[in-house]
């Protein structure tokens, strides 16, 4: 979970609040961004905590750094998440995942494609994750990144959570029933806003 400063849930207070309210609708984890509101999260559930950071907000920024991973860790993620599409970028994957193993920490390989899912398995990764597709050139898809993630579960050993444009309980049945080892959940639950017009949409008269 993880609101932006521009929208009405920023806030620690708020984002601990949300998590509480998924720990008691049975989330079995947390996936939550930025120091604080990880810090802030710890303190209110007692559920697992995937961490990360966004450092800045295009190309590879999503816990991009070993110091980035030293400070996710340091907040109380229990697994970090990070960018690991080939893309250009200030550190290794590698050296990222070797930075949160020697913290104690799995590592949550965000990926576009299944040839970088291979890659993060290969590098240590401990788990994968179509995250990022759509997300590393040209237009965003509406859909879930279905065809991806059956690659991603034929190519790997590793577990694969499935993540992105998930809306309903059926798309998070079929992520599993496709042989996804989780399903992370976000904006149909964390943004109100989002889902709000998502349903002002749907019932617009049509003139």
């Amino acid at each position: 979970m993880q609101a932006q400063p521009h929208e009405p849930l920023h806030g620690v207070a708020h984002m601990a609040a949300m998590a509480r309210a998924a720990a008691e609708g049975g989330a079995a984890a947390i996936r939550c961004e930025c120091p604080a509101d990880i810090a802030a999260i710890r303190a209110a559930v007692a559920l697992p905590l995937i961490g990360l950071w966004k450092v800045g907000d295009t190309g590879v920024y999503i816990t991009p750094t070993v110091d980035a991973v030293h400070v996710v860790a340091a907040a109380g993620a229990d697994m970090i998440a990070i960018d690991a599409t080939d893309r250009p970028r200030l550190e290794p994957v590698a050296a990222l995942i070797e930075a949160a193993h020697a913290l104690g920490k799995l590592v949550l390989a965000d990926c576009a494609t299944p040839e970088e899912a291979v890659a993060a398995q290969a590098a240590g990764a401990d788990a994968v994750a179509p995250t990022l597709a759509g997300y590393t050139g040209g237009p965003v898809p509406s859909e879930p990144a279905w065809a991806l993630l059956e690659a991603m579960v034929r190519d790997c050993r590793v577990p694969v959570f499935m993540e992105g444009r998930i809306w309903s309980p059926a798309e998070a049945r079929r992520a599993l029933d496709l042989g996804a080892w989780a399903v992370v959940v976000g904006s149909a639950i964390t943004r109100p806003q989002l889902i709000t017009a998502r349903f002002a949409e749907a019932v617009q008269t049509v003139v």
